[in-house]
């Protein structure tokens, strides 16, 4: 039986429910990377792993098989990663995170994905500021300049299985929990990552709905990194909203480089966020590091969260951005003020007053995209109003911002029959 023959087999058989080994998991994984499976085929095999889910062991033979059918980065050491589930539009951490880690001396090449579910990846977002498409050879260069890069995964055919699984994905907007899964620990591992803190939220209009299923996918992010032997640590958390206010590409990019500026109208929530992540992975970082760092630290400072602070606070973390957008050939004197979103724009009005509950993420990520989000980067919208605060009749509840005049015109359209604001 031929690798192609095997594959078809296999799809036929996840399709009824049948467990597959890790010969027929590497024949389909293989095919797709090669491009041998037809998209409908790859859909199929999308759609079983949606309907059927995997079990542990086909988990652990999915992720290995895209790592072995796509290029590896090789680095030395301890090598960290921060990763988002995704689903939240708005919360573009990683561009605040990367940077505080790098300055403390921490080795973290990001492996960024493009937007599946939401209006921007952090690979969109980051596209904003500088290429992020790169060689294997050039990505090595960036990284031994300045201790980090954040990069499209894509550029280096890293787990190319996977890019042709989300191109089927995205349309429909839906990922399994299991391929989420395998998704990212298959880009981790192959990026040499060995010190990984993963972003979990949980919540009624995001991926995960509910605390159990997200405990659920914890114990099986925690098994992977067993399987591979690296450290991680899951963030799980409960959400109702973005983090930050902007949604888009360019709104998002803006915000976090506010934080990076410290600037005094920067969102105060996605910072507080950011530290979060990035003191959790300085913590898990500084365990396997010399014995004089780990007190150093632990006299000057007291923990990770409280270092990742002091870095931030202190404009090490801005510095250490500029580093890394000039090393991968962007201008590192870019400041927020310069992001400027799409000329044409529409106001959404509050017709009631009340205290906002909750943001749909699902339905701001559907207007945004309306909008032209992420293709368009400076498309996008902005919520003046969020979880928790007063609105008042008349007042400005969100800003559309879109690059074509048609594509405001049809979210201006669409708006009605995708409420975003929840009120009490």
């Amino acid at each position: 039986m031929t690798e192609d023959t095997l594959a078809l087999q296999a799809i036929r058989n996840k399709l009824i429910g049948k467990r597959l080994n890790y010969n027929e998991i590497f024949a389909i994984m293989d095919a797709i990377s090669h491009e041998r499976l037809s998209p409908i085929l790859t859909t199929y095999f999308a759609a079983s792993g949606y309907s059927k889910g995997f079990t542990d062991e086909e988990m652990y033979y999915l992720t290995k098989a895209m790592i072995e059918t796509g290029e590896q980065l090789h680095f030395k050491g301890i090598v960290a990663d921060k990763h988002s589930i995704g689903g939240v539009p708005g919360t573009r951490t990683t561009l605040i995170v990367v940077p505080i880690v790098a300055s403390a001396g921490f080795l973290i090449p990001k492996s960024s994905s493009r937007a599946i579910t939401t209006p921007g990846g952090t690979g969109d977002d980051m596209e904003v500021l500088a290429p992020v498409t790169f060689t294997k050879e050039e990505i090595y260069k960036i990284v031994q300049q300045v201790n980090a890069c954040i990069v499209w995964g894509g550029s280096v055919d890293i787990a190319p299985a996977d890019d042709e699984l989300i191109k089927v994905e995205e349309p429909l907007m839906f990922e399994s929990f299991d391929k989420i899964l395998v998704s990212i620990m298959a880009k981790k591992i192959a990026f040499s990552s060995n010190h990984i803190v993963i972003d979990l939220p949980y919540g009624k209009h995001v991926k995960v709905h509910n605390k159990k299923d997200a405990e659920i996918l914890t114990k099986k992010f925690e098994y992977l990194a067993g399987k591979f032997g690296v450290k991680l640590k899951v963030y799980l958390h409960n959400t109702n909203q973005p983090a930050g206010r902007g949604v888009g590409p360019l709104l998002e990019t803006k915000e976090a480089l506010k934080v990076l500026e410290q600037l005094v109208d920067r969102p105060q929530d996605l910072e507080e966020k950011a530290l979060i992540l990035a003191g959790m992975l300085l913590d898990l970082c500084l365990k396997d590091a010399s014995k004089k760092l780990q007190d150093q630290v632990k006299k000057e400072f007291g923990d990770g969260k409280a270092w990742a602070t002091y870095i931030l606070s202190s404009g090490h973390a801005l510095k250490k951005m500029r580093q890394i957008i000039k090393a991968q050939g962007g201008n590192p004197e870019v400041i927020s003020s310069e992001l400027t979103p799409g000329k044409h724009t529409y106001q959404v009005i509050a017709h009631e007053g009340g205290k906002v509950k909750e943001i749909n993420c699902k339905n701001v990520s559907v207007v945004a995209k309306i909008l032209g989000a992420p293709a368009h980067k400076k498309s996008g919208l902005y919520l003046h109003k969020k979880a928790g605060e007063i609105v008042k009749e008349g007042e400005v509840i969100f800003t559309m911002y879109s690059e074509t005049e048609k594509n405001l015109e049809e979210a201006k359209d669409s708006v009605s029959n995708f409420p975003m604001l929840d009120y009490e």
